[in-house]
């Protein structure tokens, strides 16, 4: 598995998500709310091949950064979960929107909840791109 910093991402390949979707605390506001990864046309292949696995729930692994990660801001690999098999990374947590990625975690970490978050595998007009399932997780 490969946890490289990831090239500049193309303009189609940027990922998304909006701050405002997220309350003063960082949970969502409501059960609708997403992130779709950024730097995701490398690993087509890799979410191609998940997708034809998944039969039920996909989820993302995202390992907490480092102190060091931390500290130089590091890009934040994610990777699917599916079958209880972790694939290679399939994308980056979207600059700007780590924040509400790390509250997560650290709100399911709390709660005694497993420390991956709900995903989806969709199709857009760029190719298939993994959508995180944030509101699910409130």
């Amino acid at each position: 598995m490969t946890n490289t910093t990831p090239a500049p991402f193309g303009k189609n390949d940027r990922g998304s998500g909006k701050l405002r979707d997220y309350q003063g605390s960082l949970l969502p506001k409501n059960a609708r709310v997403t992130i779709q990864l950024a730097g995701s046309d490398p690993y087509a292949e890799v979410i191609r091949e998940a997708k034809s696995r998944a039969t039920s729930d996909v989820q993302v692994f995202i390992a907490p950064r480092t102190v060091e990660e931390e500290r130089i801001d590091a890009p934040m690999p994610a990777r699917l979960f599916i079958q209880s098999r972790m694939t290679d990374v399939v994308g980056w947590i979207p600059r700007g929107l780590e924040a509400p990625v790390i509250d997560t975690l650290r709100r399911l970490d709390e709660a005694g909840r497993s420390l991956r978050i709900p995903a989806a595998i969709v199709s857009t007009r760029h190719g298939l791109r993994v959508n995180l399932l944030m509101g699910q997780t409130r």
